[in-house]
């Protein structure tokens, strides 16, 4: 792994009550439980020095030693994984924290790096994220799939479900999101984050804001709170798994990466 000036480890956080998928993080995909996949995608990160599990759950602690893998109980009562990893980090000796969320196994090791870069000598940056250039009206119209606008330094300016900017010339008499053609420079946003670990450890102590919950996105709360998040556009998809049907979408990626 490559030496920088900062001290990084990659925290996944996983917990078996899933709403929408319960038990997903042990869910075996082509050999390997899920939560094994993401470790070790994370595991071939540059810059990462350490990956460590924080779960709720016995049955996922085991399951990452049983892999080799390192893993920590948590709290149950945490109502974010952001929650989970900060009682972590506020336990660790480290500079800078990544966010890995535990149901995307095909992330991509250098876009993890991505993110972590810009953090790396500059500490002014208190927390990172990645973001990919939207292609399908699909994605574009799609409530799931979280938008975001940035400023000519890379630093986001809003988050949204909806589909932002607002292209008012060719969206304008359009009498539906239905009749909406795809912008061009729309850009969606990839749940993974790096911190400070300092940041983290005040930011997960930080009452939720109005816009938060308004959209249901955790990352607006360091917004409305005045902390800058820059926001690294990368090339690489990652795929999230939030129901079931999401396996397909995975085994089809694996498949023509033959992984």
């Amino acid at each position: 792994m490559k030496k920088t000036p900062e001290t990084v480890i990659a925290l996944i956080p996983a917990r078996y009550g899933s709403t929408r998928f319960p038990g997903k993080s042990l869910v075996m995909i082509k050999g390997k439980s899920m939560i094994q996949r993401v470790y070790e995608r994370a595991r071939q990160s540059r810059l990462i020095a350490r990956v460590v599990v924080a779960t709720d759950d016995e049955r996922i602690l085991r399951t990452v030693t049983a892999f080799g893998g390192e893993a920590v109980m948590t709290s149950p009562d945490h109502a974010t994984g952001t929650d989970r990893i900060a009682e972590v980090a506020g336990k660790v000796d480290c500079s800078l924290v990544v966010n890995v969320q535990g149901d995307e196994p095909v992330i991509h090791p250098e876009m993890i790096d991505q993110a972590i870069t810009p953090m790396v000598g500059d500490p002014s940056i208190p927390m990172s994220t990645v973001c990919k250039r939207i292609e399908t009206r699909e994605e574009a119209l799609d409530p799931n799939v979280v938008k975001v606008v940035f400023d000519t330094k890379g630093f986001a300016l809003y988050f949204s479900r909806a589909p932002i900017p607002w292209d008012r010339d060719r969206w304008a008499g359009k009498d539906s999101f239905g009749d909406l053609p795809l912008a061009p420079l729309m850009y969606k946003h990839i749940g993974l984050y790096v911190y400070r670990r300092d940041f983290l450890v005040k930011y997960s102590k930080i009452p939720q804001t109005v816009l938060e919950r308004t959209e249901k996105l955790e990352q607006l709360r360091a917004l409305e709170s005045g902390y800058r998040i820059k926001t690294v556009v990368t090339q690489h998809e990652s795929f999230g798994v939030d129901i079931p049907e999401d396996l397909g979408r995975i085994m089809q990626h694996l498949e023509e990466r033959r992984d």
